[in-house]
């Protein structure tokens, strides 16, 4: 089932996929950065969700994974000083550079 809004058509989000591969000797810190970039990107405006996991096959792998209202609100999130910042010290510590995909999507309603 499609979620509509009021004039018929369906919303679009903006699904943010990131990952990073850290070394085993900065694999704490990359997780203490990410977990204070999730924490202060859930206050701002527009995100709907922002969280990182540990890939359960490679304990090196961060990933985050965020959905934001809109591209405008990813925008303003990309220009955050502290953004900047973390983006800058995940490139420092990262085994190699990380990746980030960005895509639009249309949330589904489910009957769960």
């Amino acid at each position: 089932m499609r979620r509509v809004d009021g004039d018929g058509t369906a919303p679009l989000i903006v699904v943010v996929v990131g990952k990073i591969a850290c070394r085993k000797e900065t694999v704490r810190d990359l997780t203490a950065l990410g977990l204070a970039h999730v924490r202060r990107s859930r206050a701002q405006p527009g995100c709907l969700s922002h969280e990182m996991s540990v890939d359960a096959e490679d304990p090196l792998c961060l990933t985050f994974v965020e959905t934001w209202q809109d591209r405008a609100a990813l925008v303003a999130h990309f220009a955050a000083p502290e953004s900047i910042s973390f983006v800058r010290q995940a490139r420092r510590l990262a085994a190699r550079p990380p990746s980030i995909k960005i895509f639009e999507a249309t949330p589904l309603e489910t009957p769960f």
